[in-house]
Parts: C-alpha cells; structure tokens; sequence
C-alpha cells in the first residue's frame, strides 16, 4: 500500500542510531541523505531494509504531541527476537517484549519499543 513513510525527529542522528542499532537484524541501514541547508545543518535521511529502496524516512522537526506507530516486517520469530536484544543492547525503552498478540490475530508475533522521540515503533513477523 505504502510506498515510503517519514517521521519527523528532534535529533534525526541519535534517531538514526536507534533506528540502523535496533532495526540491523532486519537489514535497515541509511539509503540516503539529503541536506536541509549549509554543512552542519540537519539532514534528512533515508532507510531501507534490504538494500532496497528508502521507504522510511527521518526529518528534523519538533516533537509531534501525538504518538506516531510503525511496524517493519520481520522474515521470521527470530528475527523479532533479535530486534528485541538489538533494542535492549543499544537501550532502549521496550514497551512489549517479543510474543505472540493473539487479540491481533494468531500468529502475530512482535516487539514493541519506544524510539528516541517516543513512538511506538515495532517489529512484526505474521504466520497464518
């Protein structure tokens, strides 16, 4: 449905840092950077999974008062699991820790954590 999404973020650096740490065992990494203004200035910065296109974006903003959700798609539970330990090794705030949300669906396995500018954000694998 979604080609790309983007979030804004209070200091895109430590939200790529989260994002490329927590994220590494489904494949995300930076795709791109685009500058805003004269060297030093924020950027905004693509992230792909898989080498693939940018279709997760960070750009420099203020706080968004509403919490925002993102789910990245996980090839399997081991996956999910390896989020998790990314997440804890790099700090993070974990909100569910990995495990079956069957008032989702069966099968719907997932972490939930809290990125650096309080979103819910998650990974998710799906097994029908």
């Amino acid at each position: 449905m979604f080609d790309h999404l983007g979030f804004p973020s209070g200091d895109v650096e430590t939200s790529v840092a989260f994002y490329t740490a927590a994220f590494a065992p489904l494949g995300m990494a930076v795709a791109v950077r685009i500058p805003t203004g004269p060297p030093g200035a924020p950027e905004v910065v693509g992230l792909s999974t898989g080498g693939g296109h940018a279709g997760f974006w960070l750009a420099p903003g203020g706080a968004v008062e509403q919490e925002l959700h993102v789910a990245f798609a996980a090839p399997d539970r081991a996956a999910v699991d390896a989020v998790h330990e990314a997440a804890v090794a790099h700090g993070a705030e974990v909100l569910h820790a990995p495990r079956i949300f069957p008032e989702y669906h069966p099968g719907y396995y997932a972490v939930f954590l809290r990125d650096p500018d309080g979103h819910n954000v998650e990974a998710v694998h799906r097994s029908f």
